[in-house]
């Protein structure tokens, strides 16, 4: 045996010791504290309801422990995580900017620079071969914190003044700042508690800003602020008193008026204000409805309402003038379309662009005001993203938009609606000599769920890649509140594509893929419907060969861990392995709890468990309640200590009960990020290192070194 074989099974032997002694670490084990959860004369049993308190070294302890154990099992890719991180990193280009937009005399430009985590905001006077002003440098704000976000920047109309927003715990609660533009100087009042966002009135001296009850963290008031003055005197200008609803603050992109906007999941009402007024009132433009959705655009003499009144459950556009704003006086401008959803506008002087949704694609219709001119603009393929850019000038003939698909790098493009002619502003730039688009073969598939539903699946491969029941395949899904996945690129994602992962999207009920029937078939009582999708679409692709129940993964975050978690308790060796992120996995126990952020605004979404019949179906489903003894697969789980939207104790006592139950071999893993909430952390880069230990994961469990 020559002496290179020796190493090589020196090497093996090695490994073999590393993983038995990995497989031999023994889990944290969390104490049972048995709970009593009473509800319509039901009982539940929840012997880690003690994790619930932050505050509670012992639950810091715990949490640390699993860090811990996480770090051994997945000591064995700890190069591959390395590597992971390099290479995505790399192919991100760290001296980059946006496309310049001019707005009111300026031309403003965000920008990064190399080595640098966060981004630069500048703009140039009148032509972009000015001087630069730098107005906001993010990578000074954030030194010495751990976790640094930037809830929005917004400049006062005379262009002499700029507010931004802060979070520096990943609490999603924003503290807001003032600069002079002219001297540099920062005010001395700053406003804390805030969602971020801001809104200038005319008169370059008042804001309007929105805040966070602390306790439910339900966005339920809004302020207005005089700049100079205190903001302990700032006045209450609403209040949103039902608790399933929030509210939020914008202006109009004709910058006349301000608008309250108050919204539950199924209900709207809006209040408007004239901009050069701030002093005045809002004004009530419809009240609310349950079940009438509406928001408002203003153009000219009239208010234009996206709107599903008459029974117009795939919306449809109506105007009414600035004078009369009840319904009675509302006409309409585009009737709905039975099979076609109305997602937005985009008004200019002479166009109007329509948003729509047709068989799970976004197309954007655009017309003149006098129909003479009535086009799509025009977009090939079936796994794409489409979505409008900046577009402040009313007068422009051109329309700025994005563009990207599963395989081609996201697009700013100007549309010139007068002579139909493209011009590509930006691609975005792949650091990678090998990235080719065309190596990367896409697709859209169609599944039969459990009751003959045809269900979309996005599909993304190497063309190298063979298709066989060894080929690995990665599955992800979300499915809730009428959100739609829509297929984007992300070269983050060739870092598996490359080594020959499939990579599928799975367009499940619960978002608005196909319509807003889609989305009313997955939630409330129809929400297994979401779960079925989901399985049966795996199926499927197991069925056509694309991989197998030894190769595919499943992926879903927030209310798509809440959707792996179901599927986990139906199917639970289904897939290979399941990566769960900040995963709402403890669905009665929050529901019930009206002090936990979010839980009312939550009841037209997943039902009011204090009405038996919805409490009955959710207990039917929710993750944690439906753990049984199973063989379950592996599952990789990751939190924030400070998630405000699901909070960390949800997956680790899920996590700890899961362990308690499960009758297989498989590792089950807990990783808590000590210093974020639920986005994760902060900055270009960081993010990336929790992507590299997913995405090592996946790849460990497929060449079977755990």
């Amino acid at each position: 045996m020559s002496r290179n074989n020796i190493q090589r099974l020196l090497f093996i032997c090695f490994s073999l010791i590393i993983n038995v002694a990995c497989k031999m670490e023994s889990s944290p084990l969390a104490d049972k504290i048995p709970k009593l959860l009473t509800k319509h004369s039901n009982t539940r049993i929840d012997n880690y309801y003690w994790l619930n308190d932050r505050e509670n070294q012992k639950v810091i302890d715990y949490l640390n422990s699993e860090n811990n154990y996480t770090s051994k099992l997945l000591k064995p890719t700890k190069k591959l995580q390395k590597q992971l991180f390099n290479e995505m990193k790399s192919r991100i280009k760290e001296d980059d900017s946006s496309v310049p937009y001019f707005y009111n005399e300026y031309w403003y430009i965000k920008k990064f620079e190399k080595g640098k985590d966060y981004p630069i905001y500048t703009r140039k006077y009148k032509s972009l071969k000015n001087s630069e002003e730098i107005l906001l440098d993010v990578n000074k704000l954030a030194k010495g914190h751990s976790f640094y976000n930037i809830g929005g920047i917004s400049i006062s109309p005379d262009n002499k003044k700029l507010a931004y927003s802060a979070d520096t715990i990943s609490r999603r609660l924003y503290t807001i700042y003032f600069i002079d533009l002219d001297s540099g100087k920062i005010f001395d009042e700053k406003i804390n508690n805030t969602t971020g966002s801001l809104t200038w009135a005319n008169d370059n001296k008042t804001v309007f800003y929105s805040k966070k009850d602390l306790t439910t963290l339900r966005v339920n008031k809004i302020f207005k602020h005089y700049l100079g003055s205190q903001p302990a005197d700032d006045e209450i200008v609403y209040e949103e008193k039902d608790e399933s609803f929030s509210v939020g603050i914008s202006k109009s992109k004709s910058e006349e008026f301000l608008f309250i906007n108050s919204r539950s999941t199924l209900t709207s009402e809006v209040r408007f204000l004239n901009a050069n007024t701030p002093d005045d009132k809002f004004k009530v433009f419809e009240n609310r409805k349950k079940g009438h959705e509406y928001s408002v655009s203003h153009f000219k003499d009239n208010f234009y309402i996206i709107t599903n009144n008459d029974n117009a459950k795939n919306f449809k556009l109506m105007k009414s003038s600035i004078n009369k704003t009840k319904k009675e006086n509302w006409k309409n401008v585009l009737e709905q379309r039975k099979n076609i959803l109305l997602e937005g506008i985009e008004i200019f002087n002479d166009y109007l662009v329509v948003i729509e949704r047709d068989s799970g694609l976004v197309k954007m219709n655009i017309r003149t005001w006098d129909n003479k001119e009535n086009y799509y603009l025009p977009i090939d393929g079936e796994t794409y993203s489409l979505s409008i850019g900046t577009n402040i000038d009313f007068k422009s003939k051109k329309l700025r938009y994005n563009f990207s698909s599963l395989n081609s790098p996201t697009s700013v493009i100007d549309f010139n609606m007068s002579t139909k002619s493209f011009e590509i502003k930006k691609k975005q730039e792949v650091i990678d000599d090998k990235f080719d688009e065309s190596n990367y073969i896409t697709e859209r598939l169609w599944a039969k769920s459990h009751d003959n539903t045809r269900v979309a699946i996005s599909i993304i491969r190497h063309k190298n890649t063979e298709l066989s029941q060894s080929t690995p395949l990665l599955l992800y899904g979300y499915g809730s509140y009428g959100i739609t996945l829509d297929p984007y690129f992300s070269s983050v994602r060739l870092s598996l594509l490359d080594r020959g992962f499939v990579y599928a999207i799975a367009h499940i009920r619960g978002s608005e893929y196909m319509g807003r029937d889609w989305y009313e078939d997955g939630k409330l009582l129809n929400k297994k419907n979401t779960f079925l999708d989901f399985i049966f679409a795996a199926k499927h692709l197991i069925t056509k060969n694309y991989t197998s129940s030894e190769h595919i993964y499943a992926m879903g975050g927030s209310a798509g861990g809440l959707l792996m978690g179901a599927v986990l308790n139906l199917e639970p060796e289904l897939f290979n392995g399941i990566i769960a992120a900040v995963p709402f996995v403890d669905v009665m126990t929050t529901m019930l709890d009206e002090s936990i952020p979010l839980t009312t605004l939550e009841y037209d979404e997943w039902g009011n468990p204090n009405n038996k019949e919805y409490y009955d179906y959710m207990l039917s489903y929710s993750p944690y309640d439906n753990i049984q003894n199973k063989n379950y697969t592996n599952l990789l789980v990751t939190t924030g200590l400070h998630d405000s939207q699901v909070q960390y104790w949800e997956p680790a006592k899920w996590v700890a009960k899961l362990r308690d139950y499960n009758e297989s071999d498989n590792i089950i893993l807990l990783h808590t990020n000590m210093e974020t909430g639920h986005s994760g952390a902060s900055g270009r880069f960081e993010a990336l290192k929790e992507v590299a230990m997913e995405y090592a994961f996946l790849i460990g469990l497929e060449k079977n070194i755990f």
